[in-house]
């Protein structure tokens, strides 16, 4: 078995294809949502990543067919005053589950951040998926408080 873990080329056709491949799997999935992406997400996500510059993909293939990806964004640490890498999806197929994919991606990611002197990287996490949870905590990722009196921290959203 090959594994191979690379930075996508977003004006590459394949990592293109497979980027919204890969997502898609994530989005059909119950920690997606269980919803198809929309036709508009398809047709333009990999252009909208490539106009921003602070947005990398990596992606994992097994002996040539795309395995696993993680989506990312360079952001700010204003307490740190330093860059810091937001992992905001993370993904691996069904049938490559197992083989420690998300750990080699997510080491990927950290090298990258480590290039940029990032200060952390940062992710969320929904509360029932275990196994992710498990995942990101074997690779050293942790919740955090500011001050143990406020709690943890609440991810919240509006949409517009």
């Amino acid at each position: 078995m090959n594994i191979e873990i690379l930075v996508a080329d977003y004006k590459n056709k394949s990592h293109g294809f497979d980027i919204v491949y890969l997502l898609e799997c994530y989005s059909i999935g119950p920690m997606g949502g269980g919803t198809l992406l929309s036709d508009h997400v398809k047709d333009n996500l990999v252009q909208e990543l490539s106009d921003l510059p602070q947005a990398f993909s990596v992606l994992c293939y097994v002996d040539r067919k795309p395995a696993g990806l993680i989506n990312c964004f360079e952001a700010f640490s204003t307490f740190q005053c330093k860059p810091l890498i937001n992992i905001h999806d993370v993904v691996v197929a069904a049938h490559f589950r197992g083989l420690g994919i998300s750990q080699l991606m997510m080491a990927a990611v950290e090298e990258i951040a480590k290039r940029k002197s990032c200060c952390k990287i940062t992710l969320e996490v929904l509360e029932g998926n275990k196994v992710a949870k498990s995942s990101y905590k074997k690779f050293g990722f942790s919740g955090y408080k500011l001050n143990s009196l406020m709690g943890k921290p609440l991810f919240w959203e509006k949409a517009i």
